[in-house]
């Protein structure tokens, strides 16, 4: 997997790189082919501006994905605000590399297909969400 790291807004900071083992699984389960990732970890902010200019949203979120697949092989870029997933691992009870783990794992199902719009969309990618975390539980 061609796998690309940007930190906008934010230090730079370490995490389990065991999670790509977790995602190539995702992607070979989902009967796809391993393209370019980039995972771009930033503040509130700098995703608050990109929901609004994006996708006309106003409001705070822990992931958005850009989706440039094609066929079959998964490529796109999943931004991650770190601010989030340090509210929502307290706030959940988990680790933060639990949290990072789940959205990196969330945005990467979108690249797949999945959707999280509706009760029933949203339902699927949490169970999707847990089977690809408990793969090589930390």
């Amino acid at each position: 997997m061609n796998k690309n790291f940007f930190f906008e807004n934010i230090k730079e900071f370490s995490f389990d790189e065991k999670v790509f083992t977790k995602i190539e699984a995702l992607i070979f389960n989902e009967n796809k082919k391993e393209g370019e990732l980039s995972f771009v970890f930033c503040s509130d902010e700098y995703l608050l501006k990109m929901n609004i200019d994006y996708l006309n949203h106003d409001f705070y979120t822990d992931v958005i994905t850009f989706d440039y697949t094609e066929g079959d092989i998964i490529s796109g870029d999943v931004f991650i605000s770190i601010d989030r997933i340090t509210e929502n691992s307290q706030k959940y009870n988990v680790s933060f590399e639990n949290e990072l783990q789940r959205v990196m794992i969330h945005g990467v199902l979108h690249l797949v297909g999945y959707k999280d719009k509706t009760q029933e969309e949203q339902k699927q990618m949490r169970e999707k969400e847990t089977k690809y975390l408990n793969i090589l539980k930390n």
